[in-house]
């Protein structure tokens, strides 16, 4: 669709500046072309026309990706990603007009935060995923690729082989980053203590209920002291947005640069809060599906970013993020 190509070029190219000015444009384009947002939008009785600002803007609730095809236009879904879940949970479904898009935007956000892919070796610690349909799985895997690194790779039960690369990666020009979710991390974790000073680990969440819930900061903490690096990042996507946010220190989030976020009040989702409260994403790389996203995920705004602070009492537990944050 020509539409989506513009769009496409418009975000290589987002600023603070333009970016509530393409959300707008975008707002306005999925009112009208996304029959489920639409809708949505109907039901709660709102007039896009009569929306003002971006704080107005009602943001539709992410369980609306387990049970209908969100789609702005009409066009042949390219790949679908699904939510890994649980045993008792309905998986959710993202429909991609582009994978390539969404790998090369998760590889750019990826860069701004960390520097270029080939400075690293990538290694992913992710047993527990669907490689066929996580876009977790599918973002490692085209990050091992653009490593350039013979190292790099995917380690779903291999504990001892990936120790052994870990510990002769030290003495490489290239820095190692570990990619893991949290449980596999931990239980790498229970094995050290190792020491691992410049390995750099990134966790993705995932808890699954394997392991007792900890905050971010404990178990930043137990991984650091098993593991013996001195430093652990953390990760914040999921399947239903193609943006991802990170936080390099202290349990703050930074958005991509094509994701802001905005904290709504528990019981009243219309309502913008300086509290605790709804994490409501936009992330205009959703330009194909929606970019306004209600998580069920409670945080709270911050100087520098945002924190991610749980779940939202009754919220299904998403598999990418059981994380109590800090």
């Amino acid at each position: 669709m020509n539409t989506f190509v513009e769009f496409e070029k418009e975000l290589s190219q987002i600023n603070e500046n333009n970016f509530d000015e393409i959300a707008w444009r975008l707002f306005h384009f999925q009112a009208r072309h996304n029959p489920v947002y639409s809708s949505y939008l109907n039901h709660v009785k709102i007039d896009p026309d009569k929306i003002k600002s971006l704080e107005e803007i009602p943001f539709l609730p992410i369980r609306f990706f387990k049970n209908h095809e969100i789609k702005t236009g009409d066009w042949s879904t390219q790949r679908t990603y699904k939510s890994s879940g649980t045993t008792e949970s309905i998986r959710s479904f993202h429909h991609l007009w582009d994978e390539p898009f969404y790998l090369n935007h998760a590889a750019s956000t990826f860069e701004k935060f960390f520097g270029s892919l080939k400075q690293f070796h990538i290694l992913a610690l992710l047993p527990s995923y669907d490689t066929g349909h996580s876009s977790l799985v599918a973002m490692a895997r085209y990050f091992i690729a653009q490593s350039g690194s013979d190292d790099s790779g995917f380690y779903f039960s291999e504990t001892t082989k990936l120790i052994e690369l870990i510990d002769r990666l030290k003495y490489s020009d290239k820095r190692t980053i570990l990619f893991g979710v949290s449980h596999s991390l931990l239980d790498l974790a229970g094995q050290g203590p190792y020491s691992f000073n410049n390995l750099l680990v990134i966790e993705t969440g995932g808890m699954k209920g394997k392991k007792e819930e900890l905050t971010r900061m404990d178990l930043h903490k137990k991984i650091k002291l098993g593991i013996g690096t001195l430093q652990v990042c953390s990760e914040y996507g999921m399947t239903e947005l193609c943006s991802q946010a990170y936080s390099k220190a202290e349990g703050v989030f930074q958005c991509a640069p094509t994701m802001k976020v905005l904290i709504k009040e528990i019981n009243d989702p219309f309502s913008i809060t300086d509290a605790t409260g709804i994490i409501n994403v936009i992330d205009l790389a959703n330009f194909h599906s929606c970019c306004f996203i209600e998580t069920q995920d409670l945080g709270r705004v911050t100087e520098n970013g945002f924190e991610v602070l749980g779940r939202a009492d009754n919220s299904e537990a998403r598999g990418c993020n059981l994380m109590i944050g800090s």
